[in-house]
């Protein structure tokens, strides 16, 4: 049915959502804000310059932007002193990923995330061997919900969009891999995406556990070049 998979990876491959959140609060804090979980969540999957303007609203203006950011960048910094990765794998996603290898199912990665970022955590947790090519968000002009990433990232697999499906948590990257032509299964995290993205969804799933055992169905064979 696909010839290949292209994932999000922050609330997607990694559990990286709830560390980020709890840092900001956390750092919220030290200005004497309260910034709750529903206030955080207007942030989740946009793009960097819009998530820095709601939460320097949020927070009190720029400055106190600037201060919470630098003590939200300590915060995460120490959670790596006890020599793990500083975001864990998602539930499922290293068995998925297995699983698709072994079918020889060509995978990458679209994350608004820097090439870098998504080289360093995706190699901290050993998976990274497991794509062939990556778009990072440092590599276009237009963040999702634009379909820009997922475009090169099927571009660079050699693989019509058509034939990929992607795999997102967010509502903003489930309308970037619509608009760029590919079928999209919804793995919901922090935030459950509209019903207007899920009745548009391929599939919706718990967990990347449950997606282990669609694999022979979904992914029938190799890749298809263009």
């Amino acid at each position: 049915m696909f010839a290949a998979a292209i994932f999000d990876m922050d609330g997607l491959l990694i559990d990286s959502e709830r560390p980020i959140m709890a840092a900001w609060i956390e750092a919220a804090r030290t200005l004497d804000i309260e910034l709750s979980q529903s206030h955080y969540l207007q942030v989740v999957g946009l793009a960097t310059a819009e998530s820095e303007l709601i939460l320097g609203t949020l927070l009190g203006g720029p400055g106190a932007y600037r201060h919470a950011i630098d003590h939200v960048r300590k915060l995460l910094k120490l959670q790596r002193a006890d020599g793990l990765p500083l975001f864990p794998i998602k539930p499922g996603a290293a068995e998925f990923l297995a699983a698709l290898r072994q079918r020889g199912t060509r995978c990458a990665v679209a994350s608004s995330s820097t090439s870098g970022q998504i080289q360093a955590c995706l190699g901290s947790l050993d998976v990274l061997h497991h794509f062939e090519a990556f778009a990072g968000g440092d590599e276009v002009a237009r963040a999702k919900p634009d379909p820009a990433l997922y475009l090169l990232a099927a571009e660079r697999l050699g693989v019509d969009p058509a034939q990929c499906v992607a795999f997102e948590d967010s509502e903003n990257g489930a309308k970037a891999a619509l608009a760029a032509g590919l079928s999209v299964v919804v793995v919901p995290d922090l935030k459950h995406p509209p019903a207007s993205i899920i009745e548009r969804a391929f599939h919706v799933l718990d967990s990347l556990h449950e997606a282990v055992a669609h694999v022979p169905r979904w992914f029938p064979g190799q890749a298809i070049r263009t």
